[in-house]
């Protein structure tokens, strides 16, 4: 049994990307009775989601969660929504730049993610672990692989999600909200836990007003 984890290469003036360091960190780790799998992918529209699906399609994971850094949060930002736009504000890493394009013409307007995210804050917030539930990924190159991760699984058996994860304090980009790379390794393994633990989600109180 096998879990995809999936982070993304370093983009922008940064020489590190959070996403991938906690993918190699948990990389061949066994939870239970499943081997996480650690895959990095490029900052680049399309090419990101070739690259996974290609991965899907030969490991056939169970689960498959893909991480993204997001230098703007400073907490773990459990994803619940994708959203069938790329919207770029800033050029990709191959100087692509789609504005206003959906990502699938004939696709869902939005995928909702399989993973208890619910459960999952519960657990970090009760390891002191600063946590949110995001009704947002962007419309950058994260949203564009989350959105495609959840349109590869939608007829399949495998639960599958994305999780943005704060900036690292030596970032060029970090703009003084970080969080240190051993809580995030941290709380991606018990995310990965909790995920493997529980077939549905809580239904507890974590939606935001703005």
């Amino acid at each position: 049994m096998n879990i995809l984890l999936t982070g993304f290469e370093p983009f922008q003036d940064d020489q590190i990307n959070p996403s991938w360091e906690i993918s190699k960190a948990l990389d061949k780790l066994k939870i239970d009775e499943y081997q996480v799998h650690a895959l990095c992918l490029p900052v680049v529209f399309g090419k990101s989601a070739q690259v996974l699906q290609q991965a899907i399609y030969h490991l056939q994971p169970d689960y498959v969660l893909c991480l993204g850094v997001a230098a703007n949060r400073n907490s773990i930002s459990l994803e619940r929504i994708a959203i069938n736009i790329d919207d770029a504000r800033i050029a990709d890493n191959a100087g692509n730049q789609p504005i206003d394009q959906n990502i699938d013409k004939q696709g869902s307007p939005a995928f909702f993610s399989t993973l208890p995210i619910k459960a999952i804050f519960q657990k970090l917030q009760q390891e002191n672990i600063s946590v949110e539930i995001s009704n947002s990924a962007g419309t950058y190159v994260c949203n564009h692989v989350f959105y495609h991760l959840m349109s590869i699984i939608k007829n399949t058996q495998i639960k599958g999600g994305f999780i943005h994860v704060p900036a690292l304090p030596e970032m060029m980009t970090s703009n003084c909200n970080t969080m240190d790379l051993d809580i995030q390794i941290k709380a991606i393994c018990i995310a990965i836990k909790i995920m493997i633990q529980n077939e549905k989600d809580i239904k507890i109180g974590a939606g935001t007003i703005s």
